[in-house]
């Protein structure tokens, strides 16, 4: 059991170093050469781990080939447009002008259906409102919708709203950050203050706080502590 247990833990420390190499991306955002990297890396590493009879070595060598190829082929991809291309693809317009190219459906074998899914997930079930809509080499679907169609900025309407940064995480389930509460220049003081004002004797009974660049602060208590 011993023996089964130290396979087990080498192979998945290589499992976990390949998919790091891959960049933090989810399974569906995979390219090609990613995807299968991935599934052959799993099957060779399957085999020994399941097996005692198999040398170890029989599955790291392949695994630690294998990474290495995906090493070099990074490299490669960031020195050679050409090579990124010829790995990974490359974007294909879909609609244009709120027009379907059906050619690149064809393409890419996409069809009408799958198409106006992705749309309307991503809110644009009208292709009369989309510009250019792009599917890249990872699978995604980018949308540009028209002028008319997009949202006014805040420049574009004459004002100049303050900018509140990113919020900062005080309190967490309870647990009070004490060191991002003095790095945001915030003290003891004027924590029991804003739990007071909100009837709370204690960080403890809050589930969430956070305080932004402006000093606003949104204040979540735990359930049946209030």
């Amino acid at each position: 059991m011993f023996v089964v247990l130290v396979r087990t833990v080498v192979l998945y420390g290589l499992l976990v170093v390949g998919i790091r190499m891959l960049g933090k991306r989810q399974l569906g955002e995979l390219e090609p050469s990613e995807l299968t990297l991935a599934l052959i890396i799993a099957d060779l590493a399957s085999v020994p781990m399941q097996d005692n009879g198999i040398p170890l070595l029989a599955g790291v060598i392949p695994i630690v080939v294998l990474l290495s190829i995906a090493s070099i082929l990074s490299v490669l991809s960031t020195k050679s447009i050409r090579f990124r291309t010829l790995l990974g693809g490359r974007p294909s317009v879909v609609v244009r002008q709120g027009q379907v190219v059906e050619q690149a459906l064809r393409e890419n074998r996409l069809t009408l259906d799958e198409l106006m899914e992705e749309l309307r997930i991503l809110g644009y079930p009208y292709l009369e409102d989309i510009h250019t809509a792009v599917l890249e080499a990872n699978g995604q679907l980018s949308v540009l919708p028209f002028a008319a169609q997009q949202p006014a900025t805040a420049q574009q309407v004459g004002q100049t709203p303050q900018d509140r940064g990113l919020p900062l995480v005080v309190i967490s389930d309870g647990r009070l950050l004490s060191q991002d509460l003095r790095g945001r220049g915030y003290s003891d003081q004027w924590l029991a203050q804003q739990l007071q004002a909100r009837g709370l004797h204690s960080h403890k009974q809050v589930f969430l706080l956070t305080v932004d660049n402006l000093g606003n602060t949104y204040c979540i208590p735990k359930e049946g502590k209030t």
